[in-house]
Formats: C-alpha cells, sequence, structure tokens
C-alpha cells in the first residue's frame, strides 16, 4: 500500500513539474491542470514558475476549491483565482456542483459581459459599469469544472470579517450593485426580450433543487435544531419550528410564480459576506463587488435585497438603517434605469416593492435562520464537516454535528443572530 501511495504522489510531482505548478497543489486533476496551463499559456508571459496558494479558511468556500495562482515569466508576472470543483460524489451530489457551477460560469462568460455591453452601448460612463471580476476562461465538463478569474486582492479589494456586522456604508455600496444589475436586467428584457429568456431558462435554482430532495430538507431541519438548543426564549423557538415547517413548500410556490412574474430579475443569488469583496482608501469604502454567482438566477429583486440585510448585518444596525435602505436601493434603481430613459416607477414601482417584501419574507426568515448552522461556525467546526463531507456525505456531516457539544463562542454567535433576526421580523412587521 505504501508503495502505491508514493507512486501515486510520485506521479502527481512528475505532472505538476511538466507544467512548472508549485505549492498548493492537492486536489486539483489532470483535466483541471490541462486548461488551467492552457489559459496561462493564452497571456503570453512564458511563464517559467506557477505557484498555487489556498484561499481563505475552511468553511469560506463550501462548493468549490478556490486558489489563489503566483505567475512569474520572461515577459511579466500575473496573479489569478482559480475556483475548481470538487471531484467527491457525495460532496457533489450535496452542493449541486454541477448546476451550481454551470450558472457562475454562464454568469461570468455570457450574462456579466453582456450586461455590460448594453451599458456601453448607451454611452454610459465606464465609472457606472457593472464591475465584475475578469474571466480568464472557464471549463464546463462535469466534474472537471474550472473558472479563472481576476485576483481583486491586485487592485486592493479585500474580504470582511463574516461574524461582524456590514455598516450602513457597506450596504448601500452593496445595494447600488443590486439596482444596476437588476437595472440591466428590465433593460435586457425590454431591447432583446429573446435573450433573456435564454439566459433565464440556462440559469438553474439550487434552492428548488434542494427543496424537492427530503433528505436535504430534513438534514436542513435537524441542523436547524442543533442551533436552537442555544436559545432561551420559546417564543422565539415556536416561530421558527412554525415557520420552518412551511418553508420549502413556499420556496417552490414563489420560485414559480417568479417565472411570469415580469418585475422577475437575474439576480446574484448568495450575498454574504464571503461573497462581496471590499475597496476602501485611508479607511473610507470606494466601491464593493460581488465575486459569487453559483446560485444565480430569475427571481424577484428583494431576494437578493432582504438575503444580503438579514445575512450580513446585525439588528442594531438594520434598526437604524433599514428602510433608508429600502429608499437607498430603489432610488438607484431608477438612477441607473434612468441611463436608459427608463423609471423605477415603470418597471419596478415602490409599492410592488413593498408587496415582495411582504411576500417573499417569510421564506427568507426562514432560510436565513436555517443558514445561521453553516454561518457562525469557526475554521475548526467547518474543517471538520469539511473534511466529514468530503470522506462520508451531508448525513456524516450533520451527525458530527449533532453529536459534537457547540463551542461557546459558536453557541453564543448563533444565539445573537437568530434572535436578532426573529426580532427584525417582527419590528419590520414581516412575520
Amino acid at each position: 500500500m505504501a508503495t502505491l501511495i508514493e507512486s501515486s504522489e510520485q506521479n502527481n510531482k512528475i505532472k505538476m513539474a511538466q507544467h512548472n505548478f508549485q505549492g498548493d497543489v492537492g486536489n486539483i486533476n489532470e483535466h483541471q491542470i490541462q486548461f488551467i496551463n492552457k489559459v496561462i499559456e493564452e497571456q503570453d508571459l512564458n511563464a517559467k514558475k506557477v505557484v498555487f496558494e489556498p484561499v481563505g479558511k475552511a468553511g469560506d468556500n463550501f462548493v468549490a476549491n478556490v486558489k489563489r495562482i503566483n505567475i512569474e515569466g520572461d515577459n511579466g508576472s500575473l496573479k489569478m483565482v482559480v475556483k475548481m470543483a470538487s471531484q467527491n460524489e457525495f460532496l457533489r451530489q450535496t452542493t449541486n456542483t454541477e448546476i451550481s457551477f454551470n450558472n457562475e460560469i454562464l454568469m461570468y462568460t455570457e450574462v456579466l459581459p453582456k450586461l455590460v455591453a448594453l451599458q456601453k452601448a448607451a454611452g454610459i460612463p465606464e465609472e457606472e459599469h457593472l464591475r465584475y471580476a475578469k474571466c480568464y476562461g472557464a471549463l464546463n465538463e462535469a466534474p472537471n469544472e474550472v473558472i479563472i478569474l481576476e485576483d481583486l486582492n491586485e487592485s486592493g479589494f479585500v474580504m470582511l470579517d463574516k461574524f461582524e456586522s456590514l455598516t450602513d456604508e457597506c450596504v448601500r455600496s452593496i445595494l447600488k450593485n443590486f439596482a444596476t444589475l437588476h437595472s440591466l436586467s428590465y433593460v435586457l428584457k425590454i431591447k432583446e426580450p429573446e435573450t433573456y429568456n435564454q439566459f433565464k431558462s440556462k440559469l438553474i435554482n439550487v434552492w428548488d433543487i434542494l427543496a424537492r430532495n427530503p433528505l436535504i430538507t430534513k438534514q436542513f431541519e435537524n441542523g436547524t435544531i442543533i442551533i436552537l438548543s442555544v436559545l432561551d426564549n420559546e417564543e422565539h423557538k415556536n416561530i421558527i419550528k412554525s415557520k420552518l415547517g412551511k418553508a420549502f413548500g413556499l420556496m417552490l410556490k414563489l420560485s414559480e410564480d417568479a417565472l411570469t412574474d415580469e418585475s422577475s430579475v437575474i439576480q446574484q443569488g448568495d450575498a454574504w459576506t464571503n461573497n462581496i469583496m471590499f475597496k476602501f482608501e485611508e479607511q473610507k469604502l470606494k466601491e464593493s463587488i460581488m465575486i459569487d454567482y453559483q446560485a444565480s438566477k430569475n427571481n424577484s429583486p428583494v431576494m437578493d435585497l432582504l438575503f444580503m440585510i438579514f445575512n450580513c448585518t446585525d439588528h442594531e444596525t438594520r434598526l437604524k438603517h433599514y428602510y433608508d435602505w429600502i429608499d437607498f436601493y430603489h432610488s438607484e434603481l431608477d438612477r441607473s434605469l434612468n441611463f436608459f430613459e427608463l423609471t423605477a416607477d415603470s418597471v419596478y414601482p415602490r409599492k410592488k416593492l413593498n408587496e415582495d417584501i411582504k411576500k417573499y419574507s417569510e421564506m427568507l426568515f426562514a432560510i436565513s435562520i436555517m443558514l445561521t448552522n453553516l454561518f457562525t461556525r469557526n475554521t475548526e467546526e467547518a474543517a471538520e464537516m469539511m473534511e466529514t463531507l468530503n470522506s462520508g456525505g451531508f448525513d456524516e456531516a450533520i451527525e458530527v454535528l449533532a453529536n459534537t457539544e457547540i463551542p461557546k463562542d459558536t453557541a453564543a454567535r448563533a444565539k445573537k443572530r437568530i434572535e436578532g433576526i426573529v426580532e427584525s421580523f417582527i419590528e419590520f412587521g414581516l412575520l
């Protein structure tokens, strides 16, 4: 057995050496290596050295294996970020890896470029353009999917602490991004309805697939019960239990409604803190950029708004700014549409926005509570869960969590987050 392992490692090293790949090259198969090498060659750097580094901490990336590559060549140097699909079949099935990568590849290679092309054609100033990471190449070949992107760290963008509430200025920056993205969906619908419908049909709602899988829905409920154990307030517990019971059925119904709702847009779909990067100059926020489009789909604009607000901020911050944020989003939507001689009142009136917030709030409440089990875990817990997913499956990962005492810091975070979500939804009349 030792000889076989040594032989495998030796072969792997030989493969890497052929491509001048060094560093953290684990969990990369030959198909992915060949594609990465091809994209590097296309940059005309005459690469002599390519070093791989891990990106983020355990639990930062649930679907992809993410690495930074530093390329040194005769004609210059370059850094890229590579997102690679897991080869583990349990993990692929659990996280719908093939669909997630298909969504993101479509967004980076077709949808986002098309939306920016609309802005360029209208003569909109570059500083108003929808900003997204440059895509150097993408391989949409299961189970070897790869997306190679611009390293935004090189432009001064950073990721913030997922355990800390985003500030008012950070939230407004994201809302501006949403307004631009959503407004361009409306423009595309009007100017090129066939193109929009093609994108709409190709983007698959990952949450719908989860909602139709009894095993996954059961495990989400079990995971939530684990987190609920940190609560003392029985009223809060009862509210959560009653809402979770209807969550997945409601999710499917609302998804069906969105297909025929004229105000639906192509949304980012997963705007939590780890999927957004920020650029500061002298401690002042200059801009933000969304970096993950694996959950993108056709849906109501409020799904992006509410998901971000209730998963990236705390109750205290929401109490101060929630209503202003909704006002700000709608005004930015109108401003972006004005470039195309359209108005928010004509495509997504404020009355409709308010109605949609009420319509989608119960589902967003349930999703936010369920995601507590993922978003509040520390690095060690997330690493253990990911290791279990890689070696066994979702059942085993949940069992590990269920039979492991929740660390005090995690319990405190989860309790504060859940109580804050409940209190906010009550305060804003959303339950």
